[in-house]
């Protein structure tokens, strides 16, 4: 790789100037009107519309999607850059609002579309060309659909209801900072900074990040815990009370357009085979010659390797294993770099963990992450751009169906994940650091399967708690028993680690999102395998699930991949994968 890509900030100006820029208000204008010419399309539409206004009705709502999503983009992006910057926060809180109103003003076409009788609809899919799974998805949410002026309320409600708590929560959280004594001098960090000692092999460093994190998060557990239970409140009043959902967790399903019976087998599945996780964290105390693990320990590495990879060096790895595995996947990430799209700055003020937003098909995501020279701050990297790429490579669809769902979101990214660690292994012959990969490996799939499952099944409890109006601190009790389910006799589990939950961002911005990992995960485990016994041969199936985006439902993009979803023996598969590692481990163990 020629470039040599130097760590900083993103650069927005391909979005707008500025916030108070010309272009940002010729947008709201240009977006004004094409909402107003939407509005002509009312008359329109009725039981005899013709295919061919039907399509001209759904160019012109892609063509607002686009537009809208830029600006709400850019809002979102600059907000992130600094979550204390006032003029961002009013900004973002502006846009909404203005969504909120615009998106009022097209529902109209949405509740047409689900009134239809389904021989109309039918016959108009049938013509709808890429548009067809999108038109689909809005007629599985017909049950559930409210009057126009109902939804109208809803809308608008969201924006100083829900989105507003998701906003003050982050701008809250984002303001905290942590105290911690390291070699004797005492350092003021981000939370980011802080994370980096839950990997360290010092277990005083270890033990005093984590304290310190929950330390932070409780003094506010209080004021926390209330954002969530009204979060919660508010979740079940819209979907469940007034929508007629069967259950909070439904909501996410149906969203996703995955049967409620394959996510119950996938979380049945993996408090199935919890007991693998606990081999793994026993075999990892006595590598690092302790009688039993802390909770926390479970990130902790097994070498005492202190590697770190400045960032240049991070970029071309994460590239060529990429490059490795097909050129053009090499060449489409290397498009966030190359547009400076990237954002990879430490820095006060700036949202803390990583992300890839990705706005309209052809526009090359943006991609957040605080970069600070870890193993894992490279396997990050990886990961969003492994999200950038699924984006490029599906960017051929229309912006209403570009975005895969959520269960199949992390599909590029813990494959991307995952070659950069065989790419690592073979090109890093440090017997530490060897050691330590095979073992992060084990951690990652944790961390990304096991630990989010939970987090879903602690959400439906809280949830179920929570109308039957539990206390902050009852949800801490509900969220401990989870820790102790999944953890079983494996470690040692202090009581700090009650008010953790107050601390996990997806739970206040997506309810549900977390189960999406480990379907990602165990299906990649799944893919992977296919991709060493088959080589050459499987990459255009994995390809062809990537290029699908969002223009498919997940179980018939994976059908036409060879993967049953519905199977417990698929699940069972990608546990068998890990199965497999912590046997290795156990046998380098034996031999060591």
């Amino acid at each position: 790789m020629a470039t040599k890509y130097e760590q900083g900030a993103w650069s927005l100006e391909e979005l707008f100037s500025s916030i108070g820029g010309e272009d940002v208000s010729a947008a709201l204008a240009e977006l004004e009107k094409g909402v107003e010419a939407f509005e002509g399309n009312r008359e329109e539409l009725s039981d005899d519309i013709s295919t061919e206004k039907f399509l001209k009705i759904l160019d012109g709502y892609d063509a607002l999607a686009r537009m809208g999503r830029r600006l709400v983009g850019f809002a979102h992006l600059h907000f992130s850059e600094d979550t204390q910057n006032q003029e961002a926060q009013a900004f973002l809180g502006r846009i909404q609002q203005l969504g909120a109103e615009f998106q009022n003003r097209t529902l109209f076409f949405n509740l047409w579309w689900k009134s239809l009788d389904d021989g109309l609809a039918d016959g108009l899919m049938k013509e709808a060309g890429d548009y067809a799974n999108w038109l689909e998805n809005l007629r599985l949410q017909k049950p559930y659909t409210l009057s126009e002026p109902e939804e109208k309320i809803i809308n608008l409600k969201d924006v100083n209801g829900a989105s507003a708590i998701v906003n003050l929560y982050t701008s809250l959280t984002n303001r905290y900072t942590f105290k911690m004594e390291v070699d004797g001098e005492e350092k003021e960090l981000t939370r980011g900074e802080l994370s980096v000692y839950v990997r360290d092999h010092d277990p005083s460093h270890r033990e005093t990040a984590y304290k310190e994190l929950n330390r932070v998060f409780a003094a506010d557990a209080a004021i926390l815990g209330q954002m969530y239970q009204y979060r919660v409140r508010d979740w079940k009043t819209e979907h469940v009370d007034l929508r007629g959902h069967q259950s909070p967790i439904g909501v996410r399903n149906l969203g996703n357009n995955v049967p409620d019976d394959v996510v119950d087998a996938l979380l049945e599945s993996c408090r199935n085979n919890a007991k693998i996780f606990h081999r793994f964290f026993k075999l990892k105390a006595r590598w690092i010659g302790m009688d039993k693990l802390r909770r926390y320990d479970v990130y902790a590495p097994v070498a005492k390797s202190d590697k770190t990879y400045n960032f240049a060096d991070a970029v071309e790895m994460t590239l060529e294993s990429f490059d490795k595995f097909d050129p053009k996947f090499a060449e489409e990430a290397q498009k966030v770099l190359d547009e400076n799209h990237l954002d990879s700055e430490v820095r006060r003020g700036k949202r803390s963990g990583a992300f890839c937003s990705t706005l309209t098909p052809d526009l090359t995501p943006w991609v957040l992450t605080n970069y600070q020279g870890r193993p894992g701050d490279v396997a990050t990297l990886a990961h969003e751009l492994g999200h950038a790429l699924h984006s490029l490579l599906s960017n051929h669809h229309t912006a209403l169906t570009h975005d895969p769902s959520l269960p199949m979101a992390e599909t590029a990214s813990t494959f991307a994940e995952m070659l950069l660690i065989d790419h690592l292994l073979s090109q890093d012959p440090d017997p530490a650091v060897q050691r330590d990969l095979l073992f992060r490996q084990v951690d990652d799939s944790y961390a990304t399967i096991m630990r989010q499952a939970y987090f879903a099944m602690f959400e439906r409890s809280a949830h179920e708690k929570i109308k039957g109006g539990a206390t902050v601190d009852e949800i801490s009790e509900v969220y401990f028993q989870n820790l102790q389910d999944q953890f079983a006799d494996s470690l040692d589990l202090s009581e700090d680690f009650k008010i953790e939950w107050v601390a996990i961002p997806h739970f206040y911005h997506t309810p549900f999102y977390v189960y999406a990992y480990a379907f990602g995960k165990l299906l990649v485990l799944s893919l992977y395998k296919q991709y060493v016994q088959e080589g050459e041969s499987f990459k255009p199936r994995y390809i062809n699930i990537l290029a699908a985006g969002g223009a498919d439902a997940p179980v018939r993009i994976l059908d036409k991949a060879g993967v049953d979803v519905r199977s417990p023996d698929f699940w069972q598969g990608g546990f068998d994968v890990i199965g497999e590692q912590v046997e290795r481990l156990e046998g380098i163990e034996i031999s060591a």
